[in-house]
């Protein structure tokens, strides 16, 4: 799972395997070791009872929360993007969950047998 943040907006892209680990366990979650002492984590739920998305931080962890219907929808479909801006007083905090395509050109750095099929790939079937 790819987190990304710029300004006030957080977006995640999700492997095949991550999409049906949220559907199988309901959360994804990574690490970022940031120091020998220090991580970040960041973490994706399905939760029953909220908004489609949202977010809270507290103690080192990100959390987007998703409601079971909006994950069941999108885990089982086409449906490439979930997209929600949560507003809390004057913080307006775009959170985006998409699941991640692999790059038309492939990157030499990066392993992407578990994204998703670029709509725009002519080549054989992944």
């Amino acid at each position: 799972m790819k987190l990304r943040i710029k300004g006030d907006s957080l977006r995640l892209r999700l492997t095949r395997a991550e999409v049906q680990s949220l559907a199988d366990s309901g959360s994804v979650e990574e690490h970022v070791h940031i120091g020998p002492q220090e991580e970040l984590i960041y973490r994706l739920r399905r939760v029953t009872g909220r908004a489609p998305l949202g977010a809270t931080f507290a103690d080192g962890v990100i959390e987007i929360h998703v409601s079971e219907q909006a994950a069941d929808r999108w885990c089982t479909s086409d449906l490439v993007t979930l997209d929600h801006t949560q507003q809390q007083g004057n913080v307006n905090l775009r959170i985006v969950v998409e699941k991640d395509w692999a790059c038309l050109a492939p990157r030499e750095d990066e392993d992407e047998s578990d994204n998703f099929r670029h709509p725009k790939d002519r080549s054989a079937a992944k």
